[in-house]
Formats: C-alpha cells, structure tokens, sequence
C-alpha cells in the first residue's frame, strides 16, 4: 500500500489498496470522493471557495466549484460509476476565531464544497468541518474510510 501526497491547490486519484494524505487543512477543506465497488478514491486540497474571484488563475485545483467537478470527471475516466461515488469532507476552520469573522474563509470553503457536491449530485456521508484548528485527512480507496488527525483533538475515523 502506497500514500499519496495531495499537496495545497492539488488533487489526486488512487486504486485500493494506495490511500490519499492531506495535510494543514485549517481554511482549506479537503474533499474526498470514493467508488468503493472500483477501487477508485480522489482527494482535492481546496483554498478558496470560488474561481470567479481569480479569474485569472489557472490553477482549478485551488477552488472549490471547480475541483470537486474536476475530481470527479477525473474519477469517472478512470471506472468510477457516477452512482457510486460518494463524498466526505473535512477542513474549513476559522483559524482567526475571535480576531475576525468578517471574511471566515474556512466557513465560505465549506459552503462552496457542498454546493458543488449538491450540482454533481454527490451524497455527503460525513465531515469534519468548522471550529478553530488544523486536520491532516488520510483516505483510503479500499473502504472510502477517512481519517483525520488534529494535535488538539487526537484522531477519528469517519
């Protein structure tokens, strides 16, 4: 078994039994999307939540109404069946707590992801989302279980 590093505006696939890692989410939301029945899981490292605010920069990986569909065409390509594939979240922290809300850029992240799951018809089994610190997620294309660690919170499986 292989982990394979999605870095901050990436994403990537992998065949059971390899599994994907993430990590710093604080605002960012990693989305991960299985097709357990084919062996095929995806991971994107979203920062922001809408490529019409930099519609300049071509790199559709960092937003989040572009990613989650670019992920899952990817995972289409490669066997995944459109009603198989299902999501789980984590991420989109407001890492500023008590400083500022005005621009809670992990709460907007986490609305946008689930924006675009709805539009792709995705269904949403879990999340770790919110609250005011970092994740690093690890998800398996084997079982579509996902892990996410935080040194102030430990680990839980979802």
């Amino acid at each position: 078994m292989s982990k394979i590093t999605v870095g901050i505006s990436d994403q990537k696939l992998c065949r059971s039994p390899d599994e994907l890692v993430t990590y710093a989410l604080g605002s960012c939301v990693g989305i991960c999307l299985a097709d357990v029945e084919a062996g095929v899981a995806g991971m994107a490292h979203i920062m922001l939540p809408d490529s019409r605010e930099l519609p300049d920069d071509k790199n559709r990986a960092k937003f989040a109404d572009t990613a989650a569909e670019m992920l899952y065409r990817k995972m289409l390509a490669e066997g995944a069946s459109s009603s198989r594939i299902t999501a789980k979240i984590a991420g989109g922290a407001n890492m500023f707590a008590g400083i500022s809300t005005l621009m809670n850029i992990g709460e907007r992240n986490v609305a946008a992801v689930k924006e675009a799951l709805k539009r792709l018809n995705i269904p949403l089994l879990a999340e770790d989302t919110g609250l005011n610190y970092g994740r690093t997620v690890s998800f398996s294309a084997k079982n579509g279980k996902m892990t996410v660690s935080s040194g102030l919170k430990g680990t839980i499986e979802l």
